[in-house]
């Protein structure tokens, strides 16, 4: 039942897609209400200042890894908080040392300079 009703959604959206959509996409963009910036379809109308295929610095993606080490450490401190008042102190140590092990790493980060920004 759950699959016939998953199926019937995509067919209904689908559907309410295509009777929706534009269907001569010049038609709309060669009307004379519309200027030059408006068929640009980037960033609201403004031209593109560089191409999108442009290379990142490599300071991004250490910048990336520091943020998923405070992410990961979120992630696993909410379900952390519930088995908490259960367990009592073997959680808190366990917790404990999941944290350090992350500072050890960010205060490796940040005496290599990956937090600097310059």
């Amino acid at each position: 039942m759950l699959a016939a009703l998953g199926a019937a959604l995509i067919v209904f959206v689908a559907g309410l897609s295509a009777w929706l959509a534009v269907r001569r996409v010049g038609d709309v963009l060669n009307r004379p209400e519309t200027t030059g910036p408006q068929r640009i379809p980037f960033s609201g109308g403004d031209p593109p200042a560089v191409h999108a295929w442009n290379r990142f610095h490599a300071r991004y993606y250490a910048m990336a890894l520091l943020f998923l080490a405070f992410d990961m450490e979120m992630v696993f401190m909410y379900p952390w908080a519930v088995v908490f008042v259960r367990e009592g102190m073997i959680a808190f140590v366990e917790m404990l040392m999941f944290i350090v092990i992350l500072m050890l790493g960010i205060l490796y980060a940040w005496r290599e300079g990956a937090l600097e920004w310059s």
